[in-house]
């Protein structure tokens, strides 16, 4: 009876692709997206360079297919959308996507740090990213919301950009400085409680 060959050239090949990707997040996580250099991933991955130009051809097609492998539309994953009751006038519909947005931004250090990407310059690839954080945002004002705002959907989804964007404002301010927002601290559990 032969043995099960658990290394070899295919083998090893999807294993240190899945290391590049993994190693992207990595760094992302640990020094930011200035740090995305193919030394540096070659480095923090422990592989030589060429690998990278040989499996993804260039540094931006592996972040691509990093950003690609991540879930960043999580937060609504947990959402009922068949049994969403709206004649609160969507009142408990909104506050369970605004507390699950705001508990992803705060416990997903990597997508903190691809908003701040976003936020910091132009690239094709976080476009992408963005644009379908908007398709699946779209899906939900689409199937849900236009049809009970009806006339008023562009003002509530105006109301519903402020407050999404504040979660991301609070928890990137509390992440990368620490400090208070209008005497309030993120990072307390007590003080946290009273934003959801």
């Amino acid at each position: 009876m032969s043995r099960k060959v658990v290394s070899g050239p295919i083998r090893d090949k999807h294993r240190t692709k899945e290391k590049l990707i993994k190693t992207v997040g990595e760094i992302i996580k640990s020094k930011g997206f200035h740090e995305l250099k193919i030394t540096n991933i070659a480095k923090v991955a422990g592989v030589d360079k060429k690998l990278i130009y040989k499996y993804f051809g260039t540094v931006e097609n592996l972040i691509n297919s990093y950003l690609q492998s991540e879930d960043y539309g999580s937060c609504m994953k947990n959402i009922d959308f068949a049994n969403i009751d709206v004649s609160d006038h969507g009142k408990g519909f909104t506050k369970i996507l605004i507390e699950n947005m705001f508990e992803a931004i705060s416990k997903n250090k990597e997508l903190q740090k691809i908003i701040v990407w976003e936020l910091y310059e132009y690239n094709d690839i976080l476009r992408k990213l963005a644009d379908h954080r908007e398709e699946l945002g779209e899906q939900i004002f689409q199937s849900i919301m236009q049809p009970y705002f009806k006339a008023n959907h562009k003002k509530f989804r105006a109301i519903l950009g402020i407050l999404i964007s504040s979660t991301y404002y609070l928890n990137l301010h509390a992440e990368s400085n620490g400090s208070k927002f209008f005497g309030l601290d993120i990072n307390d559990p007590d003080d946290r409680n009273i934003f959801l």
